[in-house]
């Protein structure tokens, strides 16, 4: 194995996990995806991958024990996306996949734009029939999203939930529109944010790696957009939100030449001011 990373007790992790799989027959195939993948796994990174199961072994394969041989386990559940978690006893997290080989493999190449491989035949930990391989391959180009498209998509988008956000704080549920804008708004605005500044490799998960891969500006900006659960905090950020939103799309539509809602606007801001979210500090 070529890669080594930040981590040396990810490295062994890795090594182990191919070493056991090549030895379980049940398994057809095994590919890893997440920062380690990408050349940034560092010492509080997961273990995460795709464990391809013969499909005629699929019932019976017992994922939490053959996990159990890579190192002791201290919990292993079925999380809220149907995942495999793990958590070992070095506190190191893990994500399994346990996928039939067939239609699992079959389905690798559709991840084009979402899932990054630079170096495929080092994902792949195990392939008995070459099948795996070929798709990862298709993975070895990042592909960014379409940006007038994606931009026109994520402009609409933030115009609804702003406005949703405007509702839920006009009902006095601050801790409700706290959790709108950190957990639905903040993404698609960094996501836009993202789009027009070039920076799309960590499109999944757009606040990783913020600090480094936005400017300083940007940065600022999406900071005031956050707050603590309180009314007034979240009154606060909610009227930066709305601004930097504005900006993001004016932005994105005298790159891309895509239409904006201007009217809609209008009224989402007559609509803000009615309801005392945007006040005289503009």
């Amino acid at each position: 194995m070529s890669v080594r990373s930040a981590c040396p007790a990810l490295d062994d992790r890795v090594a182990r996990l191919r070493q056991l799989a090549h030895a379980d027959i049940r398994l057809e195939a095994v590919l890893l995806y997440g920062s380690w993948t990408l050349g940034e796994a560092d010492a509080h990174s997961d273990i995460e991958a795709y464990l391809y199961i013969q499909d005629d072994h699929l019932a019976d394969f017992d994922g939490p024990a053959f996990l159990e041989q890579l190192a002791p386990l201290k919990l292993a559940y079925t999380n809220m996306y149907g995942v495999l978690a793990v958590i070992f006893d070095d506190l190191m997290r893990g994500e399994f996949h346990l996928t039939a080989a067939a239609p699992g493999i079959d389905e690798v190449p559709t991840w084009q734009g979402m899932v990054h491989l630079p170096r495929p035949e080092e994902a792949v930990l195990l392939d008995r029939t070459g099948r795996l391989t070929l798709a990862a391959r298709q993975l070895t180009d990042f592909r960014p999203p379409e940006p007038a498209t994606t931009a026109r998509q994520l402009t609409d988008e933030l115009a609804n939930w702003t406005l949703m956000l405007a509702h839920v704080l006009a009902c006095g549920e601050v801790a409700r529109a706290h959790a709108l804008l950190h957990t639905v708004i903040a993404p698609q605005q960094l996501q836009l944010c993202r789009l027009l500044r070039d920076s799309t490799a960590h499109w999944l998960t757009p606040s990783r790696a913020l600090e480094q891969d936005l400017p300083t500006s940007d940065r600022e900006r999406y900071l005031a957009t956050t707050a603590a659960a309180r009314d007034q905090d979240v009154r606060t950020a909610a009227r930066h939100n709305w601004r930097w939103s504005r900006d993001l799309a004016a932005e994105a539509a005298d790159r891309w030449a895509i239409r904006l809602p201007h009217e809609l606007h209008e009224l989402h801001e007559l609509h803000e001011q009615i309801l005392g979210l945007l006040n005289a500090d503009r």
